[in-house]
């Protein structure tokens, strides 16, 4: 499976109609502590969005939600993995995406199947309080190697000056929230990012 390099993750519908639209390809709704009414009605605007524009769309969280959206693609964290109903969503053709944080967490999200697996954060990050110390670049080499072709999204603290080192580590992907959403200009920022992913290469 072949994902866009540059992986937006924001936490609304309002941000998807702003910044998809610039050329974004792959974007993750990440919404929390909302109202199951208001978090569908955003998932739905979400993927007309994402559809209008080519843009695969990946569901934080809400699998039920998803599925009954027609979605495509969902991202699971590690707590969210263990109550998921694995079957049900592989009978509805979902894509999977999953979070890992030490060997542990790997070895569990390697057992799921995903169709991609993400590792953070790789430096740190205001976005959240997180009890893991930042990864580094090469815990990214670590973990490309036991994932083998499975995509590997690097994400935590990464800016566009970072982009480089990342994808040199082996990832195949850079994750992205507070660089684009808390940047004074989010719209210029975003095209860096598409710009930047794009002409660096890959492993």
């Amino acid at each position: 499976m072949t994902l866009d390099p540059f992986y937006l993750i924001v936490d609304s519908a309002a941000w998807i109609r702003r910044l998809v639209p610039l050329g974004v390809k792959l974007v993750q709704l990440r919404i929390k502590d909302r109202p199951l009414s208001e978090i569908r009605a955003e998932i739905r605007e979400s993927k007309a969005i994402c559809a209008a524009h080519g843009c695969q769309l990946i569901v934080n969280d809400y699998w039920q939600l998803a599925i009954e959206e027609g979605c495509d693609f969902i991202h699971l964290g590690q707590e969210d993995l263990s109550t998921a109903d694995l079957s049900a969503i592989r009978a509805a053709g979902l894509k999977l995406g999953l979070s890992t944080h030490d060997e542990a967490e790997l070895a569990t999200a390697l057992a799921a199947e995903p169709d991609y697996i993400a590792l953070g954060p790789i430096y740190p990050t205001i976005l959240k309080a997180m009890p893991w110390a930042p990864q580094g670049l090469e815990r990214i080499g670590q973990w490309k190697a036991r994932i083998g072709d499975l995509p590997l999204v690097a994400i935590g603290g990464l800016t566009v000056e970072r982009i480089a080192g990342v994808f040199e580590h082996g990832a195949d992907i850079a994750a992205v929230v507070t660089d684009i959403t808390r940047n004074r200009d989010p719209e210029s920022r975003t095209l860096e990012w598409i710009k930047t992913t794009r002409r660096l290469p890959r492993n």
